[in-house]
């Protein structure tokens, strides 16, 4: 069974997502570390319960998903995986940071690129991996079905969804993909989204105003 930690890091507010099982191993999901307290927040973390990072995830590249992606390089040697179509956006990071009165240094090159319907594991736990544009060109969502649990990133929030008018947003893009890819999982599926609450995909479905007609 997949366990999930939830810290909340930078100015912006973004959920890293922790995902480990009784392998020892872990993911890490939008390390979202902005100075090296944040991050010693996180590897006290890691340490603490004798985790080992194998996998780093982006679920995007904007620029709060991916602050502490050169961290987790430095200090464990993982290269984030991505979509290609979200290479715009981690290559503009640093522009888009000081358009936010922050900084930070050019992200590391990905790892390796991810497409809807590829799995990605770790320790026992396998995810698989969804493609919802809509946000952003390569928005993904992480799936496990074994442990009824979907990680959203910002395509879906507790009664709201991402903003589309960032370069390469539309909004009924995301509305689509959230319908067609999303709302097709069980109800009971936990969504974590990249920013707020958890929620459940049923709910979303009867109670999100922007599908409620």
């Amino acid at each position: 069974m997949m366990e999930i930690t939830r810290l909340v890091f930078n100015p912006i507010s973004v959920n890293t997502f922790v995902l480990s099982d009784d392998s020892g191993e872990c993911a890490v999901i939008d390390c979202g570390c902005y100075n090296d307290d944040e991050f010693g927040e996180l590897t006290a973390l890691l340490e603490g319960q004798g985790l080992k990072p194998v996998l780093l995830l982006n679920t995007h590249c904007h620029l709060d998903h991916i602050f502490g992606d050169i961290l987790m390089l430095e200090k464990y040697g993982l290269r984030a995986v991505c979509h290609r179509d979200d290479l715009y956006n981690r290559k503009r990071a640093v522009d888009h940071a000081r358009m936010f009165g922050l900084y930070m240094e050019h992200p590391p090159e990905p790892g390796g690129f991810l497409s809807g319907g590829d799995k990605v594991c770790f320790g026992n736990t396998e995810l698989e991996v969804i493609h919802v544009p809509g946000h952003s060109p390569g928005s993904l969502a992480f799936y496990s079905k074994e442990d009824k649990t979907v990680f959203t990133g910002d395509a879906l929030f507790e009664g709201s969804i991402g903003r589309s008018d960032l370069p390469g947003g539309n909004h009924e893009t995301l509305l689509n993909n959230i319908r067609e890819k999303l709302f097709v999982l069980p109800a009971d599926t936990v969504a974590w989204p990249g920013h707020g609450d958890s929620t459940l995909i049923g709910d979303e479905i009867r109670f999100n105003p922007f599908f409620i007609r």
